[in-house]
């Protein structure tokens, strides 16, 4: 049986159809996916496939109920385009989310209602969502931080779509000794919570479904579904904490990706001896370095976490 994503707000935000990270080169990202994490590629499985208006190199994986497409600039980089411009400003950094969105044209035109700028396939900004439409781009800097891609399809070949999905998601949770039972949350770092939420909540009608605070990250929170995955606001605590370093520096943006795993201890073990450092910040909750995932905040968690599905 085919994943059924859970759908949010009055024009149906749905699948989650990736998390982009951009990074140096492609293969070195992909191999470590399937290696530590048991990503299963299915595009630019062989080798990453080139886009040439765009002058970039991609690949597209799942872990789990997680999409993840790695893109890389073309090399000499060319800060005029968009993938090299990102790169030159963040280096490896995590980039963006996607969704599928039943009603791409009315999305899009309310976004613009409310005056945001929407970025159009190619360049330049859409005044009105056209008929066809099938995705756009509304600036993060009037999304509270959210780089988000809205689409009206999900990508060929996503293990996800196909009625073999129930079958194949059982390998991440109980076959690879990660033990990944599902993609817990993605964290955007935000200089002020409450702000943010509410914005979330304009235009994107996020469901909140519970806030809380994270000693161990010197964070406050907020949990809200968005489509079919959970996003979880936070807001630092602790200047000189990593979230806290994040945000001062890139303000609001995504900034790590948390997955709900079986033993916590089994997935350390299997990290460490994968060569990844890791630091337990609790009892139910680990952190991978990001020096030995390409910039990549990775955390692991044994708690719980709420969903609107």
């Amino acid at each position: 049986m085919r994943h059924q994503p859970v759908k949010t707000g009055p024009y149906g935000i749905g699948l989650g159809i990736h998390t982009v990270h951009v990074a140096e080169e492609v293969e070195p990202v992909a191999r470590f996916l399937e290696e530590v994490l048991g990503a299963v590629l299915f595009m630019g499985v062989d080798e990453p496939n080139y886009l040439p208006p765009e002058d970039r190199w991609a690949c597209v994986g799942v872990v789990g109920d997680w999409a993840i497409e790695i893109m890389a600039p073309n090399k000499p980089v060319d800060a005029t385009k968009p993938v090299g411009k990102f790169f030159s400003k963040f280096g490896s950094h995590l980039h963006s989310i996607g969704y599928e969105v039943d009603d791409i044209v009315g999305l899009g035109n309310s976004l613009i209602s409310h005056g945001i700028y929407l970025g159009a396939p190619g360049g330049g900004q859409l005044e009105k969502m056209p008929d066809d439409a099938t995705y756009c781009f509304p600036s993060p800097a009037q999304t509270a931080g959210l780089m988000v891609q809205l689409t009206a399809f999900s990508i060929p070949g996503d293990p996800r779509v196909l009625d073999t999905w129930s079958s194949q998601v059982k390998q991440w949770s109980d076959i690879h000794p990660m033990g990944i039972t599902r993609l817990a949350y993605q964290t955007v770092g935000v200089r002020d919570l409450d702000a943010a939420l509410a914005r979330y909540v304009e235009l994107f009608d996020v469901v909140p479904l519970g806030s809380g605070t994270a000693e161990d990250e010197g964070a406050r929170y907020q949990l809200v579904q968005l489509g079919d995955t959970v996003l979880r606001l936070a807001e630092p605590t602790d200047e000189d904490s990593a979230l806290g370093r994040h945000v001062a520096r890139w303000k609001n943006a995504i900034y790590g990706v948390t997955f709900q795993v079986r033993d916590l201890a089994a997935a350390e073990e299997w990290l460490v001896a994968k060569g990844i450092g890791v630091t337990r910040l609790s009892d139910t909750h680990l952190a991978a370095d990001p020096a030995d995932t390409f910039g990549m905040p990775l955390f692991f968690t044994t708690q719980a976490v709420p969903s609107a599905g």
